[in-house]
């Protein structure tokens, strides 16, 4: 299993902005696309992936810097944590949608999507309810989109891991 992950291993840094970039990507494609408006949980993930992004291609250049190899490992553990934190959130709203535990009062309830009926009526004085974290527009094979960000940040995360400690492997 090991032999199969060394490309991406080896490249660690570069892999987490690619994998973070992708997420945002697929992120704005089920909005932009499939019409799905995030909430206010939906744009805390993204944060996350934003973060790992910019630390990531940080990373990529503190380790080519004189000195910088000494740090290869501890920015693949860092790394670690951020998708460890992404995969936390994701979980916290898997867990709001499936009513395991109260979502944040300033999301709850708020239903459906925003559309530009809804706008014109907010631009003449009307309230609109921004989509509620409570509820699972979308749904695969049993998990919602937090779900499948949950499972994906986790397998990250470990795989930072193993990037990390094969860091340690080639001092």
């Amino acid at each position: 299993m090991t032999n199969l992950l060394r490309p991406f291993l080896d490249r660690w840094r570069l892999c987490a902005v690619l994998v973070a970039a992708a997420m945002l990507a697929t992120a704005h494609a089920f909005e932009t696309f499939g019409g799905y408006a995030p909430c206010t949980l939906c744009l805390r993930q993204r944060e996350v992936y934003w973060a790992i992004l910019g630390v990531g291609a940080a990373f990529m250049v503190v380790v080519r810097m004189p000195g910088g190899p000494r740090w290869r490992e501890a920015t693949c553990w860092v790394l670690g944590l951020m998708f460890l934190a992404g995969c936390g959130l994701a979980v916290y709203h898997a867990g709001a949608e499936w009513k395991f535990w109260p979502g944040p009062q300033a999301c709850s309830s708020g239903g459906g999507t925003v559309n530009a009926a809804d706008l014109s009526a907010f631009l003449e004085g009307a309230k609109v309810k921004p989509p509620a974290c409570d509820e699972a527009p979308w749904v695969f094979a049993g998990l919602s989109m937090a779900g499948w960000n949950a499972v994906v940040s986790l397998v990250l995360a470990i795989v930072s891991g193993l990037a990390a400690i094969r860091e340690r492997g080639k001092r």
